[in-house]
């Protein structure tokens, strides 16, 4: 039986260089060998949909709504019997993921109070818990300007006044989970070379056989 995958979240600002990010450790995880997939959330499946189409502002959804309509896509990406989270941790795959639940308890959250958001997700046996989450910092600033740099429009959480609100309930959240979960915090402001060398050498922590 093949040992367990581990499970890696990547979590930032919109504009922190996420996308970057995953796509060196994508390389780094090929070149040595690691059995990898990428995933994301929202995801592909049907309760994706609804999320990205409430995002981008086609559907008018309550805040409680799309809390919940995350806490299903969340259930389905975890429990998906070909393709879930648990099932390739299960055959030995290491998944990395983009955004998680600590995304929604800092957008819900914000809107809903963290205790229920936190409650719904912690709380669900079917929801997994990552090994680790790796934050991407950046300034407020430095969000709104890249994201006005690389977009023609913005989804309903990144207008400019809504950014560091977010970015302050991230770390309001970093320290409730400070004795429950592994989070790693980046400073994503330096060159992507600077912020990679770091973000492997948290990945590396949890990657059994994996040199630093």
């Amino acid at each position: 039986m093949s040992e367990q995958g581990k499970f890696i979240v990547i979590e930032g600002l919109d504009g922190s260089g996420k996308g970057t990010q995953i796509s060196r450790l994508a390389a780094a995880l090929s070149e040595r060998g690691v059995r990898f997939e990428l995933t994301a959330e929202p995801t592909p499946h049907a309760t994706g949909g609804l999320v990205r189409d409430a995002l981008g502002g086609i559907t008018k959804r309550t805040p409680a709504e799309l809390a919940g309509l995350f806490l299903a896509d969340r259930i389905a990406h975890c429990q998906n019997p070909h393709n879930g989270i648990a099932a390739l941790l299960k055959q030995g795959v290491t998944v990395v993921c983009d955004r998680y639940y600590y995304s929604s308890f800092a957008y819900q959250g914000m809107d809903l109070g963290l205790d229920w958001v936190m409650s719904a997700n912690l709380g669900c046996p079917a929801i997994l818990k990552p090994d680790l989450c790796i934050f991407l910092d950046v300034p407020t600033e430095v969000a709104d300007r890249r994201i006005s740099l690389g977009r023609s429009s913005r989804e309903i959480f990144e207008q400019a006044e809504t950014i560091e609100r977010v970015r302050r309930k991230y770390f309001e959240v970093f320290g409730i989970l400070s004795d429950t979960h592994n989070v790693k915090i980046i400073n994503a402001a330096r060159t992507p070379d600077e912020v990679f060398a770091d973000v492997w050498a948290a990945a590396a922590e949890i990657l059994d056989g994996t040199e630093k």
